[in-house]
């Protein structure tokens, strides 16, 4: 649902944007200090947008407040788990939920 959202913050992050994809443990903290530069510095206020085809079908007003959300917003999550791992020296892995087998 937010492949392209998703690419976006593993690019802010330093990685290559593949999916699938892993971290190094090593590499953890490294990714995170890049993630969280972009989220403090004006990017952070950038909107992301949700590509249309892939929104719930709802009125306009709750479609628009579901796209209309700020890089920071959307890169919370990944960051509290990069802290995380990062705490933990543990490797970072993603894949396409899509093709999950687990």
């Amino acid at each position: 649902m937010f492949g392209d959202v998703a690419k976006e913050l593993l690019l802010l992050m330093g990685a290559s944007g593949v999916i699938p994809g892993a971290l190094l443990a090593a590499d953890v903290p490294a990714a995170l200090r890049r993630l969280s530069r972009a989220v403090e510095s004006p990017e952070g206020n950038r909107v992301l947008r949700q590509p249309r085809s892939s929104r719930e079908e709802t009125d306009d007003e709750q479609e628009e407040a579901v796209a209309l959300v700020n890089l920071r917003t959307r890169a919370y999550p990944l960051l509290r788990l990069l802290e995380t791992a990062a705490a933990e020296q543990c490797a970072v892995v993603w894949e396409d939920s899509s093709k999950a087998t687990g």
